[in-house]
């Protein structure tokens, strides 16, 4: 039994919750037990998670919780080291992912109003909440489980004040059989809590990553009653962005005075205790001034690395750890061996435009269609157009389009925009007797967090303008990306096209590696089929990490996807981690 009053009990006893964040869908599940190993010897006791309603409902109505998302194996797998658990099952998780875990079908709908209490919203997470409890249901403590705690929401209190809309989350959490107690996480500044709370139902708790008195102090005076003080969010590192100068580091030392006075005083949860990987295209993005799309590596400068090293900052963490609870903390588990596998030539090239009708059926409409429209979540959309005689285009315009897009005529590259430069009106001369217009459009990552979640539909919204006029007659090629196998590489690879790659390259041992994608333009990586991340020449990534599950003995296939026409003939296997 877990109780709530002025501390948090279990079977009676005072407990003091110092847990982790380790996201279960960030790690391959071969390495789910050494990561949350590595957590219990830095001192924890707790393990918490979000769980992704996007990964868990890909398409609307059907439901994925096998393999790296079984996320009812990864809580036995907790339970069987003694491990607490919170779940925080959202539907909106934030956590720097893509849409903060929000379908990106959802968009299909362009009247939705997300996080709120609009009753088609509310009839999608019912029904998902329906299939996403029954999983957890026998987990949870009342039933012998390890999961104690489960979330309402999350960080509402930055987006919204409804308070109808919190409880019918509440309603649906308790209709579906949760029993466990609830809670909140929000900021403590302005009115965050009282936004984003709902004290009578569900235990405030508090995000930051300094100032921990202070915000204990205004965490204190807003419960109005003696309640535990806890941190569910103790921001220890932080996410970088493609073309940050460099990965974002923070300062340990300061840290470890601030978890001292928040485990006097209170408990802990560490955002992030292994941060992971963004693998595929999984990765949200930040709008503020501009589109700002996270890394393929969550490393986070977390305690744990991606690659499952322990640092300095753990040893630190875990000794100021050591003075505040009750029980032994274990030894540390052996590292993961990693290894370098040298360098693998190049197989075979051939380019996307040959293979486009190997990889999507063409759907025409006389419009543009939106990812969305074409009833796809993640990668690419390529457009074609017949633009018809020789002669200048003198304004050509992009009418709300979705985050990058290369503009190709007959074949050669024409121009790229990115994010504030979509939209800018261009010149350029066709050359031909007949002249075709493709148009590759990326979705770089559906924004996570802030205002500009409601727009973010992605491929081209609204249209084409070529010389002022709408451009009609338009053939549609939907590119997850998830059938690659069908590629064909008898076909030619031309200079300057977006192509894939293909590597081969034999093992005896399956261990970890880095793929060095030093040189290469931009795209995404395949191995053995399993969609690795993406890489960007612009940093600061430029090494991808891959587990050794994703390795087997024998022969292993690499393919790389470049959109840039910036490629290389070989690509280097390393057992040097990106820093």
């Amino acid at each position: 039994m877990f109780e709530i009053k002025e501390t948090f009990y279990i079977n009676g006893n005072p407990v003091k919750i110092v847990s982790g964040a380790l996201h279960y869908f960030r790690v391959v599940p071969e390495y789910w037990e050494d990561r949350l190993s590595k957590l219990k010897a830095m001192g924890c006791n707790t393990v918490e998670t979000y769980v992704p309603w996007n990964m868990h409902e890909p398409k609307e109505g059907q439901y994925n919780f096998e393999g790296q998302y079984d996320i009812k194996k990864y809580i036995e797998i907790a339970q069987s080291l003694d491990l607490y658990v919170i779940v925080r099952p959202a539907p909106y998780i934030c956590a720097e992912w893509e849409f903060g875990g929000l379908p990106a079908w959802l968009l299909k709908d362009r009247n939705m109003k997300f996080r709120t209490y609009y009753e088609p919203f509310i009839e999608k997470v019912d029904r998902y909440y329906s299939h996403l409890l029954k999983e957890i249901d026998s987990m949870q403590v009342t039933k012998s489980g390890p999961v104690i705690m489960m979330q309402v929401e999350n960080e509402y209190g930055s987006y919204g004040n409804d308070k109808k809309y919190l409880n019918a989350l509440v309603d649906m959490m308790k209709k579906y059989g949760v029993e466990v107690p609830l809670v909140t996480s929000d900021g403590t500044w302005m009115d965050m809590l009282e936004n984003g709370t709902i004290p009578e139902t569900a235990l405030p708790t508090a995000n930051f990553g300094s100032g921990s008195k202070e915000h204990f102090k205004k965490l204190k005076a807003f419960h109005k009653s003696d309640a535990p003080l806890m941190v569910m969010e103790f921001w220890n590192g932080w996410f970088t962005a493609w073309g940050d100068e460099a990965y974002k580091h923070t300062s340990y030392e300061e840290q470890v005075d601030e978890i001292d006075a928040i485990l006097s005083e209170g408990h802990i949860n560490f955002y992030m205790i292994h941060g992971g990987t963004n693998f595929g295209f999984t990765n949200g993005s930040n709008y503020y001034d501009q589109l700002t799309p996270d890394i393929t590596s969550y490393d986070y400068d977390a305690p744990i690395t991606e690659w499952g090293d322990v640092t300095e900052k753990f040893k630190a963490f875990r000794a100021v750890i050591e003075k505040h609870v009750d029980y032994d903390i274990p030894e540390m588990p052996a590292p993961v061996e990693k290894k370098a596998y040298g360098t693998v030539s190049l197989k075979a090239r051939t380019s996307l435009f040959d293979n486009l009708n190997n990889l999507s059926k063409p759907i025409e409409d006389m419009s543009t269609l939106s990812m969305e429209d074409l009833d796809q979540n993640f990668g690419y959309v390529l457009y074609k157009n017949n633009l018809g005689e020789k002669r200048k285009i003198e304004e050509f315009e992009l009418v709300k389009a979705n985050d990058r897009a290369k503009v190709f005529i007959n074949r050669q590259h024409e121009l790229t925009q990115y994010d504030r430069e979509l939209g800018q009106k261009v010149s350029f001369d066709l050359k031909e007797k007949e002249n075709e217009m493709s148009i590759l459009v990326e979705n770089m990552g559906r924004v996570n967090y802030g205002k500009n979640m409601i727009h973010q539909q992605k491929g081209i919204t609204d249209g084409v303008l070529v010389n002022g006029a709408f451009r009609n007659g338009w053939v549609h090629y939907g590119l997850p990306l998830d059938n690659i196998e069908q590629v064909d590489y008898n076909q030619p690879a031309i200079e300057g096209e977006p192509s894939f790659s293909q590597f081969e390259f034999t093992i005896e041992e399956a261990q970890d590696t880095f793929i060095d994608m030093t040189g290469w333009g931009k795209g995404v990586v395949f191995i053995n089929g399993f969609n690795l991340g993406r890489f960007w020449e612009v940093g600061p990534q430029f090494k991808l990490y891959v587990p050794g599950p994703l390795l087997k003995q024998g022969t292993n296939e690499i393919v790389v996807f470049e959109t840039e026409g910036t490629v290389r003939d070989s690509i280097e296997l390393t057992d040097k981690a990106p820093y």
